[in-house]
């Protein structure tokens, strides 16, 4: 079970010798009480928003043979996509996404039969779209013919939805992988998706804001200390790694 709101805030009370909070009265705290729900939120984003892609947030389930989390089906003759069916703005969106990483298939599709499209999308900047698939792409939406298995993948300006070229022929699916950004904790039931095993790191970073609150600078310094040191290791735990070296294993004929 995730820390709530209401034990994350209670846990920062404590080490200040002050007088614990309730579910009936956490709405209404006022003081010393309201000032450690509001740090609460602000370690809790201050760690969500260090990395962009905390394995945490990811959404979805990764379904096989695909390593997507997510897919949207395409419909004939449609270029662009909403990326978070259900968002109504950017406010909304989702945190992050992989660009790199989009798939194609008829592999799940009603009606469709083996042998399956199944290809990488290969992700292509607008600047390049623009000047080598664009017109052509116009072309086949004015003339609605000309439609074809997707090969790339492009995003809109806005970053809300991605777009296809060739423009899809019939019913694909998409898979991709995407990050969600967690709203602002509220309520006190509301549950924190850092891993229990870390959320020291997000008191620590909660009692530096509370000892700069407290004027205690050298107490701050040591929450910071702790809170970077977490970090780090909550990006070597959960991350994933970048080779140190990369080795070749071309044999050389003299």
């Amino acid at each position: 079970m995730s820390t709530t709101y209401l034990a994350a805030t209670n846990t920062i009370l404590k080490e200040l010798n002050e007088v614990e909070l309730s579910s009936a009265n956490f709405a209404s705290a006022v003081g010393i009480h309201a000032f450690a729900k509001d740090i609460i939120n602000r370690a809790y984003f201050d760690i969500v928003n260090a990395e962009e892609e905390w394995p945490f947030l990811i959404e979805g389930n990764p379904e096989e043979p695909f390593t997507g989390s997510l897919y949207i089906e395409t419909v004939a003759g449609t270029k662009f996509y909403l990326l978070k069916t259900a968002s109504a703005d950017i406010r909304t969106d989702f945190k992050s996404i992989d660009w790199d990483n989009f798939y194609v298939t008829t592999y799940g599709v009603a009606g469709a039969t083996a042998p399956y499209t199944n290809q990488k999308l290969h992700y292509v900047t607008t600047q390049y779209y623009n000047t080598m698939f664009r017109q052509e792409d116009n072309n086949t939406v004015f003339e609605a013919e000309g439609y074809d298995t997707p090969r790339r993948v492009i995003r809109s300006a806005d970053n809300r939805y991605f777009g296809l070229s060739p423009v899809p022929d019939k019913v694909y699916r998409i898979y991709f992988n995407a990050w969600t950004q967690p709203a602002r904790l509220s309520a006190f039931g509301d549950e924190i998706v850092i891993p229990d095993s870390w959320i020291n790191v997000l008191y620590a970073r909660a009692r530096y804001y509370m000892w700069q609150f407290k004027e205690s600078p050298q107490q701050a310094a040591f929450a910071l200390q702790e809170y970077n040191e977490g970090l780090l290791k909550m990006r070597r735990s959960l991350m994933e790694q970048t080779p140190d070296f990369i080795t070749d294993d071309r044999i050389r004929f003299t």
